[in-house]
């Protein structure tokens, strides 16, 4: 499932999680499941506002990261910010025949994308391993996808990089 790191042994998974699709529109808010089906985040949809803004907080309410859209750009960008810090700006390409994401992170490596981001089946790499896979093949219930993730991550800044490239790559929903 994940890519080999550079001494050519794979990284372990921590957890899958359960996200849902079609679930983020303007204003909604949606829980985020482990693999036993236990609320571990929520997805706070911000209604009122001129861009599209997310807030992922852990189960019990506490404010994990903020994620809203970039307002009147060209490209489409979220910035993800942690207490008010910049952590993650993820942007789409321009120009392209598939989908393209780069995820330029403020202190370490960028992030980049690859799969298939419409049918919820990519990768988000790091110096070209695999950190998390985004499936529909491994979850069965209607509408919802997967994120499996390597130990030792940020889950919830992977977790928000999912929200955001589903938020773009189903603006119409």
């Amino acid at each position: 499932m994940f890519g080999r790191n550079k001494s050519g042994t794979a990284p372990a998974v921590t957890e899958t999680y359960q996200m849902q699709q079609k679930m983020l529109s303007f204003g909604d808010d949606f829980w985020i499941e482990n693999g036993v089906g236990q609320r571990v985040f929520r997805v706070n949809g911000k209604t009122l506002r001129l861009r599209k803004t997310f807030r992922l907080e852990a189960a019990d309410g506490y404010e994990l990261l903020d994620i809203h859209s970039k307002f009147l750009r060209l490209r489409q960008t979220f910035v993800i910010e942690r207490k008010g810090e910049t952590v993650a700006t993820l942007s789409k390409a321009l120009i392209g025949i598939r989908d393209r994401f780069t995820v330029n992170i403020a202190d370490g490596e960028d992030l980049h994308i690859r799969g298939n981001v419409v049918d919820h089946d990519y990768a988000i790499s790091r110096d070209g391993v695999d950190i998390a896979r985004v499936s529909k093949r491994w979850v069965r219930a209607r509408d919802t996808y997967g994120v499996s993730i390597a130990s030792g991550e940020d889950v919830p800044l992977l977790l928000a990089i999912a929200v955001c490239i589903d938020a773009i790559s189903h603006a119409g929903r």
